[in-house]
């Protein structure tokens, strides 16, 4: 039996595994869900609503892509994803505010810029298994799938506007995790692989990617994961009403 690894087209978390499978040398069979399909298809499969989802060769599932990435140590502990300079709590305790406090941002900031520029969802196809949909269908299809991902998301006007205030101290603390050594060593761990997914989601929208430009955190994220093909153009997210933010706890 194959290990099978079940993902959503475009999902950071999804991400992160797919390239912690490759890094370990794992061959896997990927399963793509449709959009919006995952909390019904999840749910029957592994217990919970969200991807990534993997299925070991010998049968055992795990959820998640924290829990994944440590059942993946578990069996093929070389090239170890917990090792580094910065030593295995630190590189621990950002990956889990990676997960906890980083992950959803883009998710809720991309639904809402989707919402305002429907047409932008036509890019976002490049690179799935599936058939890439005429513009027209994409736009169609909109309409059932935003708002179920904008309730799953909880996505609405206030929490937007406060992911955009709290977005500069976000990226200042994985700034913060380069200059220290957590994260950018020479070998990704399971901390570069929760983040940089993360930055390269927020990259592909325009109205946010100078809030990035330049900083060690655009270097890094690009030094692991390919520049997003698809972006939403500017003027989809109310940018210009964010206020400044200090720099948010790691903890």
């Amino acid at each position: 039996m194959a290990t099978r690894l079940y993902v959503v087209h475009g999902s950071h978390p999804c991400q992160t595994v797919e390239k912690a499978l490759d890094l370990k040398g794992v061959a896997y069979k990927k399963v793509e869900l449709p959009a919006s399909t995952q909390p019904l298809v999840m749910k029957l499969l592994f217990g919970g609503r969200t991807v990534p989802g993997i299925k070991f060769d010998d049968g055992v599932k795990v959820q998640g892509s924290r829990a994944i990435l440590r059942a993946l140590e578990d069996r093929v502990p070389t090239p170890s994803l917990y090792e580094g300079s910065a030593g295995a709590e630190a590189i621990l305790e950002a990956e889990r505010w990676g997960d906890e406090v980083f992950q959803s941002i883009p998710r809720r900031l991309l639904w809402e810029a989707f919402t305002k520029d429907r047409a932008a969802m036509y890019g976002f196809q490049e690179g799935a298994r599936s058939p890439k949909l005429p513009k027209p269908v994409v736009v169609a299809a909109s309409y059932a799938v935003l708002p179920i991902e904008r309730k799953m998301n909880d996505v609405d006007d206030a929490g937007v506007r406060a992911d955009l205030a709290a977005l500069p101290g976000l990226l200042d603390q994985v700034d913060t995790y380069i200059a220290d050594g957590v994260l950018d060593g020479e070998q990704p761990n399971a901390a570069d692989l929760q983040i940089a997914p993360t930055i390269r989601l927020l990259y592909a929208l325009d109205d946010v990617r100078p809030l990035i430009a330049g900083r060690p955190a655009e270097a890094f994220t690009f030094r692991w994961f390919d520049r997003p093909v698809a972006s939403v153009p500017a003027g989809a997210l109310p940018v210009h009403t964010a206020a400044p933010a200090a720099t948010l706890p790691a903890t």
